[in-house]
């Protein structure tokens, strides 16, 4: 519990202070290694409130990270149960 809290704490640092493809590296990892990790999401969510503005190459949608991550966390759980050496 204490390693998921002080990963949540580190992505939220790294959202803050650090370039955002290290937030999303850090983020990606933090989703492989623990299980469900949705407070990615969550943190992604508010980098879409800080810092998201429409797009015209994404159509005029402000939450981009949040729906790429929504998706990437989608993807890595589902990927997951399928890993024959991933414990369940």
């Amino acid at each position: 519990m204490a390693r998921r809290i002080s990963a949540i704490f580190l992505l939220l640092f790294s959202i803050i202070f650090l370039p955002f493809w290290v937030s999303a590296l850090l983020g990606i990892g933090f989703m492989a290694y623990f299980s469900i990790f949705f407070e990615a999401v969550v943190l992604f969510f508010i980098v879409d409130l800080l810092y998201g503005v429409p797009e015209v190459k994404f159509y005029g949608i402000t939450y981009t990270t949040l729906i790429v991550f929504t998706l990437v966390l989608w993807g890595i759980e589902f990927l997951k149960k399928r890993l024959k050496y991933y414990p369940k």
